[in-house]
Formats: C-alpha cells, sequence, structure tokens
C-alpha cells in the first residue's frame, strides 16, 4: 500500500509540472489559429477552404439581396455582390458579420482558376458545411475567380478547393449606419449597424437615451442586428456606442433622434479608421 501510495504521489508530481505545459501549449495553438484567420501569420495567412455558390449566376447571393447577417441591398456599394455564406467557424453565430477575406482559386484546383485575389464579405450563413472552412460564395464572387471568359466554367464546377485569409475592410466615403430595424417600439429598439471599416465586425453596441447619462448594454439579436429590451417606454435621442472586434470605439452621438421611425436609416459622421 505504501508502494502504491508512493507511486501516486510521483504521477501527481509530474502531472503537476506537466499540465502547465499543456495548457500553455493548447493556448499558443489557438493564438496561433486566430492569427492565421485574421491574415497575419508568418505565412501571409493563406489558409485553405472550399468553396460553393449558391443563388443567381451574376447575383449576390439571396433574391432579396439580404442575408442572415441583417444587411441590406448587398448587390450596391460596397458590397457589390461579392459576397459570402460562412460556416460557423466564418460566420461565428453573427459575429462574423461584415469581415472581410481574400479568396482565390489557381489551375491546380480548377483549370478555369485565374489565380487572382479577390476580396468578400461574409453577409449571409452557411448550414451545410462541406469542410472546415466554407465559403458559399455569390455567382458573382464565385466566378470572379475565374480566368477572362471562363466564369460560367468555373460555376459548373460546383465545388473547388481555395485558399482564404482575413483581410480588413475598406469602404471609402461610407460612414457607419444604424438601421432602425421594423417591428421597434418604445419598449424594444433592434438596430443593424452596417459599413464597420477595418475589422468590419462588431463585438458590441450600447445605447444612451439622451436625458440619461449611462449606457444600456445592448444584445445580439441576430446577425449584425442588436436589441435593448427595456420594461418602460424608452424615449430617443439615442446615442450609439459600438466597439469593433480590434477593440476600437466609436460613439455616435444622438445618431437616432427623438421622433425616430421603424425601417429608417441613420447615418453617422464616425467611422473606424
Amino acid at each position: 500500500m505504501a508502494a502504491l501510495a508512493a507511486a501516486l504521489v510521483a504521477l501527481l508530481a509530474v502531472l503537476a509540472v506537466a499540465h502547465p505545459v499543456a495548457v500553455a501549449q493548447s493556448v499558443a495553438n489557438r493564438t496561433s489559429a486566430v492569427r492565421q484567420l485574421r491574415g497575419s501569420s508568418s505565412e501571409g495567412g493563406w489558409l485553405a477552404a472550399k468553396a460553393t455558390w449558391y443563388g443567381a449566376p451574376n447575383g449576390a447571393g439571396p433574391d432579396d439581396n439580404g442575408g442572415a447577417c441583417g444587411f441590406k441591398n448587398t448587390n450596391r456599394y460596397p458590397f457589390m455582390s461579392m459576397t459570402s455564406c460562412g460556416n460557423q467557424p466564418l460566420f461565428q453565430d453573427g459575429q462574423g458579420c461584415g469581415a472581410c477575406y481574400q479568396v482565390r482559386c489557381t489551375a491546380k484546383n480548377n483549370p478555369a482558376c485565374s489565380g487572382e485575389v479577390r476580396t468578400v464579405m461574409i453577409t449571409d450563413k452557411n448550414y451545410y458545411p462541406v469542410a472546415k472552412y466554407h465559403f458559399d460564395l455569390s455567382g458573382t464572387a464565385f466566378g470572379s475567380m475565374a480566368r477572362p471568359g471562363l466564369n460560367d466554367r468555373l460555376r459548373h464546377a460546383g465545388i473547388i478547393d481555395i485558399q482564404f485569409r482575413r483581410v480588413a475592410c475598406n469602404h471609402p466615403g461610407l460612414t457607419l449606419n444604424f438601421h432602425v430595424e421594423a417591428g421597434s417600439n418604445p419598449n424594444y429598439l433592434a438596430v443593424l449597424v452596417e459599413y464597420a471599416n477595418k475589422a468590419g465586425t462588431v463585438a458590441q453596441m450600447d445605447a444612451m437615451e439622451s436625458s440619461s447619462g449611462h449606457w444600456m448594454p445592448m444584445r445580439r439579436s441576430w446577425g449584425s442586428v442588436w436589441r435593448l429590451d427595456s420594461a418602460r417606454p424608452l424615449k430617443g435621442p439615442f446615442s450609439m456606442r459600438v466597439r469593433s472586434e480590434s477593440g476600437g470605439t466609436l460613439v455616435a452621438n444622438n445618431i437616432i433622434p427623438a421622433n425616430w421611425r421603424p425601417n429608417t436609416d441613420y447615418r453617422s459622421n464616425v467611422q473606424f479608421t
């Protein structure tokens, strides 16, 4: 029995030393993966993925030019139909909405591929992934990776291997837009935030009634839509505070007026730089 006890003590001593190392290695691995997804690894950030396409061959994906992020008019600037669904590692339950990625495919992947780099934005969710990273691109974005005149030929491939990396978003001439969603009322304020530069994604949004002087945390309702529920009627004007994935914070003072209306855009004068 004494020998068994001694053996157990020795084993625990080994585990006590080894466990921190294992934890540190696990954290390091996760950190490396995050760096790669953001396109900042020493190898240039390129990762392997599968790509498919959906919607009209030269469309923006969904027939209504929207998607699971809530963005509007994805066939227009700044989206220009260069959009994509992302599976969970990319969509991240809506946290990945607005993220920008460079994608490319080469002749090694498919003879119709050009190898040219294209930039797409996550605007929708992929419900049926076929790989660890799966971009279900708009017909426009998928075809844009083809050699001249071979857009349709590439689309006919169905599923192809691609490479991708995270890059900063750049929306010249645009500032943050706050769209008060249909159904909002004095006790329920739902706001879509669009056109965030740099990270492209929003990690947290808060609202403040001008008369209160304190910020009220909003919670993600779905996609890039944030909501605030209140037991008492809320009174505008509202200031909005936005924190990006990269940690930058912006405040749009009194951006939503006292006489706000549902299904209305309120364009700010602030933008991440």
